[in-house]
């Protein structure tokens, strides 16, 4: 098929892709051109098509579609494939795209821009030219002799500095010969500005109108801007420069007004000087511009200047602290654009970091006299501030008539709260807590004739929620009758009423009474309204999370204020609930934590358990039904249902997990565990026992919760908890034995070592808990780094038992664990090489530290005896696996994540060369020395290893991870006799 024929088939094929109303057609005809692009002829079909008209001689209609596929395709081949092309190829493609951008420079513009980007792709190709700028300019200056040939070169002037700063355009051309081309860009910077004069007073042709010629302009200039033509320019007389005064007079028409102002801004961003040139000008911005577009409603004017001014007081807000009239009168102008009652926050969002710089600035003063003198100035304008910030953080009337079962806040009126906040501490910093809670408590929340303003409330909630830590800091106190009141109304309202809007507001009272509950408490006597308020909004999905951390801030506060027995019932009222409302756990655990504290605090102890009782009956149950089904029969039979109860067994052993950690957190450790602790755990134990042993167990989130629990009721019991671990280790064992998925197990059986592993009297109980651990099919079964990345929970688990046992077990356990030390240690050096990062690091942690807990024990001075078994299998583990050891980091340094894996890398290779150290002149010298280092070391960097593991790892890191095995030991002699090593694999790798 000749050019023409394939000329004619891309336009019948984007003729189809696009109209053709048969979707397999438009399908076929993708997929054939998508092939067509990936051909060598794309190339000089898709040049000839932009280039010629024979298409129209052949009766095809070569459209502006066609056209711009065709420009497409260069573009996308010169970015893919043209560092393949050969000069002469190059050349005469730049050239025919030179053809092409006269060809269509009256338009179509979309055209016109791909024919430019393509050809400024093209450029950064162009290797072979000394000089590619200096010809692509060359080139353009004689386009621009031609007639119509300005707009054009407009264009490409347009699109050439984005394409030689965009990173992205090309990923293979290199920082250094981008920043070449950057400098001979910015050397052509003179001949640019003068040709945009030029522009300036004369069109480009018969087809552009004087609009669109101003936009061209200011396009293009904005792109120099950005590359920073101005540099150069002193910066006093750029306010007199014409294309200055060119991109100033914009801003009267409505047309080019935007560009306008993203050049002005571009400017003073770059330009220290210009901010005070156009702070005198604002005048004509306030008088000329703003004015006239607040009384039309024109937002395109009003957020263009909001932007600009702020600009201007961001680039330098001393300026704007001199307070003199330029000055207060930007402050002003902002300030009315923030108060201009747009559609959306845009506009007032635009404008926080110019309020938030002006804070700061007069914050950060030293002098105290002159701070107190410009917060005076400035009271009156930030008080104001405070006033409009009010009125626009209000939501709009369709989220105000929003009567949905659930709320969603605009995306606009949400960014602008989250953005507002660190405003509103300046702010209040500045005016002082009271003055800012003066103005928000302005005004009748609660009329008692009219309708409440909600709105306006939500909004003064939001606001005083967003200050409290200043508020609270600076301790100016505040009304809270008439938080108390909203509590009232809000709480009596039906769950029905409870939708849409008010839910936010319930919400955002919520929020308020947890940031200010320890002043609430100290002026609150009665708190069953709260209690009520907290317990009606818990159950709704918007507010269940405000609500529930409220609650716990404020029983944190209120504890002794809430022993009234109507008080407690309204808790178990709370906490009964919660099986049915599913919340978040975090949530759960919130409101579990909230109401243990008020029963921990319940003098009555008698009273207290039986508190906990009622609030842990149904859990107690549901894991009853369970434990009562002996054979899991009944309960399987109605597969939902037995989903359900599972789950609700698990969220209740989750809550019961909850009340042991508050517990613990509670009582302080000189008292030791409460009574109501060990209560709760007698009954506990023997429940979960039972559990463990029936075949419902084999649910992981059931097991899971369980764990949980009981970690938990260990942590809390403390020692109390020692007559039940034998019990408690086998059970962990044995059901780690039966369910090798479940490592919570193993994670539960580490708490426990951490609490009692000094306790020589368990000693024989730990060791066969890690004996057991260790040969169990799962773990014996991390034979390779593949199963290790399969496994990385039973990974972590497993390590980090082995961890705590090394840490924490007495002398004697440790020495009687060789055997033992020699398999787990021998499974974490293959761990270390698993590409899971969490699994890799967890197992190197472990051989960490057991060469500290090692190493600790060789240095220690121990005259009494000479038998020292402890120190005896230290030496024997070490002289065992650490061969391994050093093998398997080399194996982790080369692979993917190396880095991350350093650190710890370099402290073991740094512990084992201590380690030889030490044994030099002892009687462990036969088994550990640097002889035997330096075979290990020979041995982990022969080069029929290095080759077949990492032929295909970069240099760089193969170099860096040799240095690290002989730069990390810091020891002279060792070094000495590395040093041939490290000359041989240089060799190598440099070969290689």
């Amino acid at each position: 098929m000749n050019s023409m024929e394939l000329q004619i088939k891309v336009s019948q094929a984007v003729h189809v892709l696009n109209h053709d109303t048969q979707s397999c057609n438009r399908v076929a005809a993708n997929q054939w051109l998508v092939h067509f692009q990936q051909t060598h002829a794309a190339w000089d079909v898709a040049t000839s098509i932009l280039v010629s008209d024979q298409l129209h001689h052949h009766q095809v209609a070569a459209d502006y579609e066609v056209e711009f596929f065709a420009a497409q395709i260069l573009k996308r081949k010169i970015q893919n494939e043209g560092y393949n092309l050969h000069v002469g190829a190059k050349d005469a493609l730049l050239n025919a795209l030179i053809v092409a951008a006269k060809r269509f420079t009256s338009g179509p513009p979309q055209l016109l821009t791909q024919i430019c980007l393509a050809i400024s792709t093209l450029v950064l190709h162009a290797v072979e030219h000394g000089k590619p700028i200096e010809n692509l300019f060359y080139s353009l200056q004689n386009l621009q002799s031609q007639d119509n040939g300005n707009s054009a070169v407009l264009e490409m002037l347009t699109v050439l500095p984005e394409i030689i700063e965009d990173e992205h355009s090309d990923s293979r051309v290199t920082p250094a010969r981008r920043f070449e081309y950057w400098e001979e860009l910015l050397a052509h910077t003179p001949k640019v500005l003068e040709f945009l004069m030029q522009q300036t007073g004369e069109g480009f042709g018969n087809h552009d109108q004087p609009n669109d010629r101003s936009r061209k302009i200011l396009r293009c200039l904005l792109s120099w801007v950005r590359a920073g033509c101005f540099s150069e320019i002193p910066p006093g007389s750029l306010p007199a420069h014409p294309l200055f005064n060119f991109v100033f007079s914009s801003l009267q028409v409505a047309s080019s007004f935007d560009l306008a102002v993203e050049v002005l801004v571009e400017l003073v961003s770059r330009h220290e000087g210009l901010p005070q040139v156009l702070l005198c000008q604002i005048g004509f911005l306030k008088e000329g511009l703003l004015h006239p577009a607040l009384k039309s409603g024109d937002e395109k004017v009003i957020g263009g200047l909001a932007c600009l001014m702020s600009e201007i007081g961001q680039a330098a807000p001393f300026l704007i602290v001199d307070a003199n009239t330029e000055a207060l009168a930007l402050a002003d102008a902002v300030l009315s654009c923030v108060a201009f009652p747009s559609e959306d926050w845009e506009i007032a969002d635009s404008t926080l970091q110019f309020w938030c710089s002006i804070s700061r600035y007069i914050l950060a003063l030293e002098s105290a006299e002159s701070r107190k003198k410009l917060e005076e100035c400035f009271l009156p304008i930030f008080s104001a501030l405070v006033d409009a910030l009010l009125s626009r953080v209000q939501v709009d009337d369709t989220t105000y008539n929003d009567n949905g079962k659930t709320i969603e806040l605009p995306n606009g009126l949400e960014q602008i709260r989250m953005n507002l906040v660190e405003l509103l501490v300046d702010v209040c910093q500045l005016l002082g807590s009271a003055l800012f809670i003066q103005k928000i408590f302005l005004g009748d929340w609660i009329p008692s004739s009219m309708q409440i303003h909600w709105k306006e409330i939500e909004a003064k909630l939001f606001m005083l929620n967003a200050v409290a830590e200043v508020v609270l800091k600076e301790g100016h106190r505040f009304d809270i009758s008439i938080l108390m009141q909203l509590v009232v109304i809000l709480s009596c309202k039906a769950p029905a009423d409870l939708r849409g809007f008010m839910c936010l507001v319930y919400k955002s009272l919520a929020d308020v009474i947890g940031s200010y509950a320890k002043w609430i408490s100290a002026c609150q006597t009665d708190t069953r309204p709260l209690i009520l308020f907290f317990g009606a909004g818990i159950p709704q999905p918007f507010c269940s999370s405000a609500c529930a951390l409220a609650f716990r801030k404020f029983c944190e506060e209120a504890a002794a204020m809430m022993h009234e027995p109507s008080n407690l019932e309204i808790l178990i009222w709370i906490g009964e609930g919660l099986a049915e409302r599913k919340l978040p756990l975090e949530d759960e655990d919130e409101v579990i934590g909230a109401i243990t504290l008020i029963f921990f605090s319940v003098p009555d102890k008698m009273l207290m358990n039986n508190m906990f009782a009622r609030l842990l009956s149904p859990t107690f149950d549901t894991v009853g039904k369970l434990i009562d089904d002996d054979h899991g029969h009944s309960l399987r039979s109605n597969p939902s249902s037995y989903i359900e109860l599972i789950n609700l067994a698990g969220r209740g052993l989750h809550r019961i997990g909850t009340i042991f950690s508050y517990g613990a957190s509670h009582i302080s450790a000189s008292r030791g565990p409460d009574e109501s602790i060990l209560a709760l755990l007698e009954v506990f134990w023997p429940m979960l026992e039972k559990l463990f042993l029936s075949k419902h167990i084999e649910s992981v989130s059931l097991a899971t919760a369980s764990c949980r629990a009981l970690t938990l009721a260990i942590q809390a019991s403390g020692q109390n908890f020692g007559p039940l671990l034998p019990k408690v280790l086998a059970s962990m064992s044995t059901n780690f034995l039966s369910f090798q998925n479940h490592e919570c197990y193993m994670r539960t059986a580490s708490v426990i070592v951490e609490e009692f592993g000094s306790k020589e009297e368990y000693g024989q109980l730990f060791i066969s808990t890690f004996e057991r651990f260790t040969s169990s099919a799962a773990v014996m079964a991390l034979t390779s780094s593949y199963i290790c990345d399969q496994e990385p929970d039973l990974v972590e688990a497993y390590t980090n038992f082995a961890s705590a046992y090394a840490r924490n077990c007495p002398k004697e356990v440790l020495a009687a664990s060789g055997s033992l030390f020699e398999v787990s240690l021998q499974k974490a050096g293959i761990c270390c090489t698993a590409l899971h990062r969490g699994a890799a690091l967890s197992a190197m942690s472990y051989m960490n530290c057991f060469l500290e807990v090692g190493l600790a024990f060789l240095v220690e001075s121990d005259d009494s005896t000479s038998e020292r078994p402890v120190q005896d299998m230290v030496i024997r583990v070490i002289s065992l696996s650490g061969e391994g050891f050093i093998s398997n980091l080399v194996y982790a340094l080369l692979g993917v994540s190396a880095m991350s894996r350093v650190h710890k890398s370099t402290t073991i290779l740094q512990q084992l060369a201590v380690m030889c150290s030490l044994s030099e002149r002892t009687k462990w010298k036969a088994v550990l020395c640097w002889e035997i280092l330096h075979r290990w070391l020979c041995s982990a960097v022969s080069p029929s290893l290095w080759f077949n593991f990492c032929r295909q790892t970069e240099f760089a890191v193969r170099l860096f991870s040799f240095n690290l095995l002989c730069g990390c030991l810091n020891w002279h002699i060792l070094l000495k006799q590395l040093f041939r090593i490290k000359l041989f694999i240089l060799h190598w790798i440099l070969e290689e």
